[in-house]
């Protein structure tokens, strides 16, 4: 997701594996881009090597869908009512992404979540990495979470790691940094189950590790970011700047 800034007359576009830190006006990567580092699975390699060009169109494809169905949870958790079709009748997502829309309807209904933290970016120039929570929840049972939530195919080792991330930026934060959580989820909306069990329902899952595991996931995480750090450490943002307005001189003959 890119960041866009107005000023002196120009558009500031710069991507979203950065964040700037407003104090500071430091730029801190993002979690996910510290992940990078992060060995990819096997079988994820050989399906990328199968697609071949093609690869990287399905994956900005299943971005895009996983960008959808978080605005429509947001919405739906901010109290919005959350309709398939605008007003003027036209579908606002694919029915695909509607269809994951409705399992985190089914997950809240069974679960009656209340909502700490949704959607909220936090950048940490110390800690070294940035990121936006998806939730941090106290589930019916009275547990505390923070919670991912995932669209895709699969659930892979580096999720973890990126909520042990997410985790300490909280730990970090003054405004939560004496919240109690009793561990970290990931709740996958587009799981294989058929049936409604304890942790799951049709089509999605709540996985779950304690603090415990949490802290192991946390030492991995700094592990791969000293290796991204030896590797990609100087990188810095791309950014592209536009004028807001352009006129072209006409002389009197045209």
């Amino acid at each position: 997701m890119k960041h866009t800034l107005i000023k002196n007359g120009q558009l500031t576009f710069t991507d979203g594996r950065f964040y700037e830190h407003q104090p500071s006006s430091e730029w801190v990567p993002s979690v996910t881009t510290i992940l990078e580092a992060w060995p990819k699975p096997y079988a994820l390699l050989q399906w990328m090597k199968e697609q071949g060009h093609k690869a990287d169109e399905i994956m900005e494809a299943a971005g895009k869908r996983g960008t959808s169905v978080h605005n429509l949870t947001e919405r739906f958790d901010r109290g919005e009512a959350v309709s398939l079709f605008d007003t003027d009748g036209r579908p606002v997502c694919s029915l695909e992404e509607w269809g994951m829309f409705e399992r985190y309807v089914d997950f809240s209904s069974r679960y009656e979540p209340r909502h700490i933290v949704i959607e909220e970016t936090m950048i940490n120039p110390k800690l070294g990495w940035a990121g936006t929570v998806d939730r941090v929840m106290e589930l019916s049972d009275g547990k505390r979470l923070i919670v991912d939530i995932k669209t895709s195919n699969g659930v892979y080792d580096s999720y973890w790691l990126q909520l042990a991330a997410y985790n300490a930026l909280l730990y970090h934060d003054e405004r939560y940094m004496s919240m109690d959580l009793d561990g970290a989820a990931i709740l996958w909306l587009n799981a294989k189950t058929r049936t409604d069990r304890e942790g799951q329902g049709k089509g999605w899952q709540l996985l779950t590790i304690d603090r415990v595991e949490l802290a192991k996931k946390l030492r991995l995480f700094d592990a791969c970011r000293e290796i991204w750090l030896e590797t990609c450490g100087d990188r810095k943002p791309r950014q592209w700047t536009y004028e807001l307005k352009h006129q072209r001189e006409v002389g009197g003959d045209v």
